[in-house]
């Protein structure tokens, strides 16, 4: 098994380019089953969540190219309708596939997808709201036998909240069906609105992403399209938090400043310097963070929750107690028993947590126990005297992409072995 050595206490200094959005390149290659075309989509990171959706699109007949970071999608043969278990369990967003499938093929059959274990995350949003497009979902031994007749219906949904992958399968499942889809209530995330620019500039309409309403006209052929992905922000926080809890100075290019203005408001109360340009982002670490009160994990615009463990670690040597109230999944906490064998003062009580700063950590062996607590373990260690040993990093193989290369080429002692 692969594990990531750190010998902690190294400033981060220097300057790396952000790769492409994981959460955003993943519903745009589900999006290409749309297209009878060629899909070119550039920044596309090297993950294994990319790899996995790679294998569903080659699975449903796509033929896929990739060199260096552009992939290009060949949808005009496909073949099949259904994604076995094995690929299905291979990351949770697999699920965006759904709308994708049956609007294409008219069914589509597949198995609960897999992933982090962060707690529910209820595919009943997806389920109601295909249904209500004309989607007739059945389920026998764990498979979702689809099946949609001539065709998806638009009309009205109301969605009780604002579910990033229920947003992306209405809008998949939407964008070819006849008549108009009003999605009320959607998610706001910059991927959404990246999801709608890919698929507008195949031909599609789309109006509204990025706003809680959107209007979807149906269209009935998409043409070949070329889009290039938009910057990962949480890769972005987690850089930012690891160089502010290292008392470095880092440049990130490629950066959306917009996209990261909850994370970099926690960042200025921690007394880091910020300062940003159109396309990067810089900052320069105090001499030691001081306490951010409450941070609250919200949809967009609000904080991400996929920030909160990185940021979570980077408090942990903060001057004085932070607090973190999460309301998106229940078991976002797992990754505190870690940080606690650096010798980090964490206390929980369901989803909220305190984080009582210490003057140092110290390094130790720990295993990842998803992707983003993986990254807070990262953050963690370089902050740490001493050499930490990390296991079960292919969690951080799902979201990150030469991370130990860039932390190396910033002035850490990472290997990966």
């Amino acid at each position: 098994m692969a594990k990531i050595t750190v010998n902690g206490g190294k400033k981060l200094n220097g300057v790396i380019k952000l790769h492409g959005a994981k959460n955003s390149v993943l519903p745009i290659l589900a999006a290409t089953v749309l297209i009878s075309g060629i899909s070119v989509i550039h920044n596309c990171p090297r993950l294994s969540d990319v790899d996995a959706a790679v294998k569903i699109l080659e699975h449903l007949g796509a033929v896929v190219v990739r060199e260096g970071d552009t992939v290009t999608i060949d949808c005009g043969n496909l073949t099949n309708y259904s994604i076995p278990d094995e690929l299905m369990r291979e990351m949770r967003s697999s699920i965006v596939f759904l709308g994708a499938i049956a609007s294409r093929m008219g069914k589509a059959s597949l198995s609960s997808p897999g992933g982090c274990e962060l707690g529910p995350r209820p595919i009943d949003l997806h389920l109601n709201a295909l249904n209500e497009l004309g989607l007739k979902i059945e389920e026998e031994h764990g498979i979702l036998k689809c099946d949609c007749g001539e065709g998806m219906i638009g009309t009205d949904i109301h969605l009780s909240f604002p579910s990033v992958g229920a947003t992306e399968n209405i809008i998949l499942a939407g964008v070819t069906a006849k008549g108009v889809t009003v999605l009320h209530g959607a998610a706001r995330e910059p991927e959404i609105s990246d999801l709608a620019d890919f698929l507008n500039g195949a031909g599609a309409n789309i109006q509204g992403a990025g706003s809680d309403n959107i209007i979807i006209y149906g269209t009935s052929v998409l043409r070949s399209a070329e889009h290039t992905v938009i910057p990962d922000r949480i890769e972005a926080a987690t850089y930012l938090a690891a160089a502010a809890v290292t008392g470095g100075k880092i440049t990130l290019l490629g950066a959306i400043p917009a996209h990261l203005t909850p994370v970099m408001s926690v960042l200025k109360t921690a007394g880091c310097e910020l300062s940003v340009k159109q396309n990067q982002i810089s900052l320069i670490a105090p001499v030691r963070l001081k306490r951010v009160p409450v941070i609250r994990t919200m949809p967009h615009p609000g904080f991400p929750t996929d920030a909160g463990s990185p940021l979570m670690a980077m408090l942990s040597v903060a001057d004085g107690s932070s607090m973190f109230v999460e309301n998106i999944f229940e078991n976002r906490f797992r990754i505190v028993d870690e940080l606690k064998r650096f010798g980090a003062k964490i206390y929980t009580n369901g989803r909220v947590a305190v984080i009582e700063g210490v003057k140092k950590l110290s390094g130790a062996a720990v295993e990842c126990t998803d992707l983003r607590g993986g990254a807070a373990l990262i953050i963690a260690a370089l902050a740490s005297s001493g050499v930490t040993e990390i296991s079960k990093i292919h969690h951080l193989d799902r979201g990150y992409e030469k991370l130990t290369e860039n932390l190396s080429f910033l002035g850490a002692t990472v290997e990966r072995c």
